[in-house]
């Protein structure tokens, strides 16, 4: 059996089609897994014991083509991705079965839920949503020496679902007693991670590391869960951080956080 698999774009919604791919791959359990998609949602879940390749997707359209030649014949394509690019990608894909998400099809309910109605509704099976699951590489693994709290005070989408850096910075401060301080962010959030890092040596904080910018994906994997706190915007790392049930504060502005919370994190 081998399946094929688009990725969401975003590398949270890519983590939240975690527990769906894990209901598939347990249901077709010998199953290999070929994975599409950005950069940065393959590298998040390249590591799936069933998962047998990786490719990053260009959005050329004769790059599709030649990826889909390339790829060759599956028994299964999911894309979780319901964008015109992914459709013209469905029809150049050889698979005896193909399914494309619509998010139309599955409202009031969370995004992991949406995306594991969408696989279970296709294969007519009854599996609920399990817990989030990433895969880290194991030659990253370890452990801080001290309590350690992640601020990461990036989100995609711009200003409007991020907290302010002063904010931030005042947590971090009140906190640096405790833990030592760990910031967040990818490299266009660079600037925001370096405000806080200011603040932070204006109240003579200098127990901390600012590593925005500076992570690769699986890095940044392994630093989230290796974390004691973690206070972040809605973001990605936020579902990452669930993944390992890191003890979490999210701070949410004018987004649904009811489709878009930690899921399954009780901490």
């Amino acid at each position: 059996m081998r399946i094929l698999i688009e990725l969401p774009s975003w590398l949270g919604d890519a983590v939240m089609t975690s527990p769906a791919i894990e209901n598939l791959a347990n249901y077709f359990n010998k199953a290999e897994i070929t994975l599409i998609g950005s950069f940065v949602s393959s590298e998040a879940l390249k590591n799936h014991p069933q998962v047998v390749a990786t490719h990053v997707i260009n959005k050329r359209i004769i790059s599709l083509y030649i990826l889909a030649r390339k790829l060759g014949k599956f028994d299964l394509f999911f894309s979780f991705r319901n964008s015109f690019r992914s459709t013209i990608l469905k029809l150049f894909i050889s698979s005896k079965d193909k399914f494309q998400f619509d998010g139309s099809r599955y409202q009031n309910r969370h995004q992991v839920e949406k995306y594991n109605d969408f696989v279970c509704e296709n294969l007519d099976i009854n599996l609920l949503a399990g817990k989030l699951i990433v895969y880290p590489n194991s030659k990253f693994l370890t452990s801080n020496t001290k309590p350690t709290v992640g601020i990461n005070p990036g989100a995609s989408y711009g200003n409007s679902k991020r907290w302010y850096p002063q904010k931030f910075a005042q947590v971090a401060t009140e906190l640096s007693n405790k833990f030592d301080i760990l910031i967040f962010g990818s490299v266009d959030e660079k600037n925001i991670a370096t405000d806080i890092e200011k603040l932070l040596i204006e109240n003579n904080v200098s127990n901390y590391q600012n590593l925005a910018g500076n992570t690769t994906i699986s890095e940044l994997i392994n630093q989230i869960s290796n974390l004691d706190l973690f206070i972040t915007g809605d973001s990605g790392p936020m579902h990452l951080a669930a993944s390992f049930e890191v003890p979490t504060v999210a701070i949410f502005g004018p987004t649904r956080n009811k489709e878009t919370s930690q899921w399954m994190n009780d901490k």
